[in-house]
């Protein structure tokens, strides 16, 4: 039977506050770490944190190494370093994440788009070549030191790299491994890419979304990928509670079409008990149904009226950052989440493609400038990157170069060569030829429509490819050329053709006039 926890009497609150904070501390961890076995392994991590006492966000010390990209992964571990994490995004060199160019819109002054800002603050940017033998080393050498792994690539995609989980379990067995994945482990969809509208329709959201006669509608934000992420970040919230008791980490498998079936609800579990499926009301509808009604309800706002709403400012989610290079302030929206004791704050804007490389390889993982330059020579992290900036210099400093200053940019190059005359930063590879055949277009059949111009059958199927004036069909079937480009004999356009062109019969033999002016037209 387990302890009863007493209260302390006046005396003893007296007395606790009289004692230094420091004293306090080292009493409080001390009687848990003695009598309770469940945070032995917790004590011993906070006792290993760096300025714990001076940063109060929840999860300060916990290292992640984060290996997503788009939107599910980083907006999970976006959350974990809005909670204090330090997360350390780890890109591909010269590209990095593809979010980086899903734009317009563009962050004022710079190339940086709106989408990868929304998903990427309090992060640190390096840039590590996978599929090199160092750069996989390299990762290694973060997993020892890091608390959590988060990666969103297809299944066996890493196991080409050996930084699946198997792998890496090996050389960091505290490790946490969260995968995210369109469709899970296993199953015949497993080795399909997964994205947020794939899942959502797949998993009945476009289907119970839209008005009640219309089509199935996609909803206005990736809220299959936001909920996956939510998913990862308690499951690896989870996890390290589990390993504070049991010393072990652990791989979590989170999916975007399992994710979208749980988020169904009350829809699914009306299906799978009574057979019914959701019925779908309009506006003005729901709006005289809930008049009067005991329960809040609201309207529904458009962008500008959500942001324009008193009671949004007032909670304070908008937050400001500084882009920089540009020193341009712009704006995200800040997490939504508050700690009365702890802080959940905006602490770093999204990071520069490579920007803190060698940052972490000096002051996270010890690694020498002799080792570093072996690096650059080798060229796996992409130190020197495509994106116009060079980290160097024994302060670990960034020089900046304007990618549109061409002079600047070989300036530099210049120098840093002339100094490191012994290293080169470059690799020469072999130059890939590219030939492209090209071939003449096919010409074009103009087709004239008019007003009266339906879709053939009425099927949601393509209009006809026929080359003449196209009207309505008498009867619903006459023109349908959908997979040639030939004319068409049974659309109205030629019907009426040979109908002003036939000579009026002037005995009953009117097949062969009808067949002869047929001919004449083809």
């Amino acid at each position: 039977m387990s302890e009863q926890v007493r209260a302390p009497t006046p005396a003893e609150a007296t007395l606790t506050q009289v004692e230094s904070e420091d004293d306090h501390n080292q009493q409080v961890l001390s009687h848990f770490k003695n009598r309770h076995s469940f945070l032995k392994s917790y004590y011993k991590y906070v006792s290993s944190c760096d300025s714990v006492e001076e940063d109060l966000s929840p999860l300060a010390g916990l290292k992640v190494i984060d290996l997503t990209r788009i939107v599910a992964g980083p907006y999970c571990t976006m959350i974990l370093g809005d909670l204090g994490a330090e997360v350390i995004k780890v890109e591909v060199p010269g590209t990095g994440d593809e979010a980086r160019k899903w734009g317009p819109p563009f962050v004022k002054d710079s190339k940086d788009t709106c989408y990868f800002a929304a998903l990427n603050r309090n992060k640190k940017s390096i840039c590590v070549n996978l599929k090199s033998k160092k750069g996989q080393e390299l990762v290694y050498d973060l997993a020892r030191q890091c608390d959590v792994l988060v990666e969103n690539y297809v299944p066996g995609k890493l196991r080409q790299f050996l930084l699946d989980y198997e792998s890496v379990q090996t050389v960091a067995p505290h490790l946490v491994y969260c995968s995210l994945t369109g469709f899970g482990p296993k199953g015949p969809y497993s080795k399909r890419p997964g994205y947020d509208v794939i899942a959502a329709s797949m998993g009945g959201l476009l289907n119970i979304t839209g008005p009640k006669e219309g089509e199935p509608c996609k909803v206005g934000v990736a809220v299959t990928d936001i909920a996956t992420g939510l998913y990862a970040h308690g499951a690896i919230m989870a996890a390290l509670l589990q390993r504070a008791r049991t010393g072990r980490g652990q791989k979590i498998d989170c999916n975007l079409l399992s994710t979208q079936i749980a988020c169904l609800i009350n829809v699914g579990s009306n299906y799978l008990n009574a057979g019914l499926e959701a019925r779908q009301k309009t506006l003005s509808d729901w709006l005289d149904i809930l008049e009067g009604a005991p329960f809040p309800y609201g309207p529904v706002n458009n962008i500008a009226q959500v942001f324009a709403d008193p009671h949004v400012q007032e909670l304070g989610l908008v937050k400001q950052m500084e882009h920089p290079t540009t020193g341009t302030i712009y704006k995200v929206v800040g997490p939504p989440v508050g700690f009365s004791e702890g802080v959940n704050a905006v602490r770093l804007p999204p990071p520069m493609l490579g920007e803190h490389t060698e940052q972490v390889l000096t002051q996270l993982l010890g690694y020498s400038q002799d080792r570093i330059h072996s690096l650059k020579a080798s060229h796996p992290c992409g130190v020197v990157s495509a994106l116009g900036y060079e980290l160097m210099g024994p302060g670990f400093g960034l020089r900046l170069v304007p990618w549109w200053d061409v002079h600047t940019l070989f300036s530099r190059m210049f120098t840093v060569c002339s100094a490191r005359c012994s290293q080169s930063l470059f690799v020469q590879q072999d130059v890939h030829t590219v030939r492209l055949k090209l071939r003449k277009p096919k010409p074009v059949k103009k087709v004239q429509w008019r007003s009266g111009t339906v879709d053939n059958e009425h099927m949601n199927r393509r209009k006809s490819k026929c080359c003449c004036v196209y009207e309505k069909p008498r009867v619903f079937g006459e023109s349908s050329s959908e997979s040639e480009d030939e004319e068409c004999e049974n659309c109205h356009g030629h019907v009426e053709r040979r109908s002003n062109s036939q000579t009026p019969p002037e005995d009953t033999a009117s097949g062969s006039a009808d067949n002869g002016s047929a001919a004449d037209l083809t």
